[in-house]
């Protein structure tokens, strides 16, 4: 008993030096990133991106290449996987658009071109009224767009490692009804009409449930919500509480993976009812102060941004960038990742600085 007893407290020991020198047993990829949005220890934070990730370099180097990229899957999955051979993310992370959905449910959508994503073209509800002729599809998993994705999924899984997560995005309830109801009407109903809008906000939760699952049920990892339209650049933050929360509570409640979302602008106002939505991670763009938010709600969601992709990435020198990301690290933040989606033209040099700088952080705390 004395024997074993000692050989307890010599693994509590070793374990708790190892912790203080940043080793948790030879973590993959995969591991570290469910840990991290579960709020677990890890070694060291995950770098990735959980937005978009298709850059002119990395079309160039790996042969996939925009428009055809959004609908091809096979060309879908090998910008994807690039971003994580060639740029070094430490996950894969598709599609490059936030048109699926949108298109899905009758939004005349554009491809764009090499350097621009699909962009809106008309939206079907010009009033009221028109909510009514809003239906989804019976085949929802069938129809082309989001046939394509479950399709790029497989292709993906087939060929990354099983040590990779697999990150999917998709638009989320407000911005479907962004979408379904154009700028202005959605701006004007969330006062006049609070109603149709959360009736078109439902019908997005119940596609964003289906969908999610379907990635899920493919091998997707993670599906990553991006309902900036939800935010209080847009939405007035007094209604978000009564409006929005309760469809995120309910869509949270049906996805079957890890759940996270992402918002753009300054979501600061919203913080606290965000960490009870039921996601698991918070993306956050670089208008939010990590420190602050860490402090306010850390402990109950994983927060992931937010160097600025169109400033700090696109722009800045690779010192810059490694600066920035470090300081995020310090203020807490619990995967590193650029605050939105990269910018097509972003070197491909400057993510790699954005990759090394996490490792960097690490070194010069060991260091010390």
């Amino acid at each position: 008993m004395h024997f074993k007893g000692s050989v307890q407290l010599l693994l509590i020991i070793i374990d708790h030096t190892n912790k203080e020198d940043g080793i948790l047993d030879d973590m993959t990829l995969k591991e570290r990133f469910v840990r991290s949005i579960k709020r677990e220890e890890v070694d060291k934070v995950p770098v990735c991106s959980v937005t978009q990730t298709g850059t002119a370099d990395l079309m160039e180097l790996s042969g996939a290449c925009w428009p055809q990229a959004n609908y091809d899957p096979v060309q879908m999955a090998t910008l994807a996987i690039a971003g994580r051979e060639i740029a070094g993310l430490e996950a894969v992370r598709y599609p490059f658009c936030t048109t699926v959905i949108a298109e899905t449910l009758g939004c005349a959508i554009a491809e764009g071109s090499f350097d621009t994503q699909p962009y809106q073209l008309d939206f079907p509800c010009k009033k009221t009224d028109d909510v009514n002729k809003i239906s989804i599809p019976e085949e929802l998993l069938e129809s082309r767009r989001i046939s394509l994705m479950l399709e790029a999924t497989d292709i993906i899984k087939q060929r990354i490692s099983d040590d990779v997560p697999l990150i999917a995005g998709m638009i989320g309830p407000a911005a479907t009804a962004f979408y379904l109801a154009g700028a202005n009407n959605y701006l004007r109903w969330c006062i006049t009409d609070p109603d149709t809008l959360i009736e078109l906000m439902n019908i997005g939760e119940a596609v964003c449930a289906e969908y999610a699952n379907a990635l899920y049920d493919h091998g997707a990892d993670a599906v990553i919500v991006i309902d900036s339209e939800a935010g209080p650049d847009l939405f007035p933050p007094p209604l978000f509480e009564s409006m929005v929360l309760p469809v995120y509570q309910s869509l949270t409640s049906k996805m079957k993976g890890l759940k996270l979302l992402h918002m753009c602008g300054d979501a600061t106002a919203i913080l606290e009812p965000l960490a009870e939505s039921g996601f698991q991670g918070l993306s956050i763009e670089e208008k939010v102060d990590v420190a602050y938010a860490s402090q306010l709600i850390g402990d109950r969601i994983c927060l992931i941004g937010n160097v600025s992709p169109a400033e700090t990435l696109l722009y800045k020198s690779r010192d810059v960038i490694r600066k920035e990301a470090k300081q995020c690290i310090e203020d807490g933040i619990g995967i590193l990742a650029p605050g939105c989606g990269i910018a097509p033209r972003t070197p491909l040099e400057h993510l790699q600085a954005f990759v090394a700088a996490r490792d960097e952080y690490y070194q010069e705390k060991r260091s010390l």
